[in-house]
């Protein structure tokens, strides 16, 4: 499973979600669902622009982790 770290890079920046939102101008619906690990998906566009507003690498922002209950092949 692929779990993304947008809250906590934020917290520890201290960056609301608003001001990312006017930095990569992504829309706030999709960095929402980013921040609270509800989204399916993210375009490589996306993707892009969280990383350069935030002056990240792709690995900074997502990580991935055994799915619960063992990993499915």
């Amino acid at each position: 499973m692929i779990r993304c770290k947008l809250s906590a890079i934020l917290g520890e920046r201290r960056i609301k979600i608003r001001e990312l939102e006017r930095r990569s101008g992504v829309s706030l619906n999709t960095l929402l669902s980013l921040y609270h690990e509800r989204a399916k998906g993210v375009t490589f566009d996306v993707l892009d622009r969280i990383c350069k507003a935030l002056d990240i690498q792709p690995g900074d922002l997502l990580v991935r982790v055994p799915d619960e209950g063992g990993e499915k092949k």
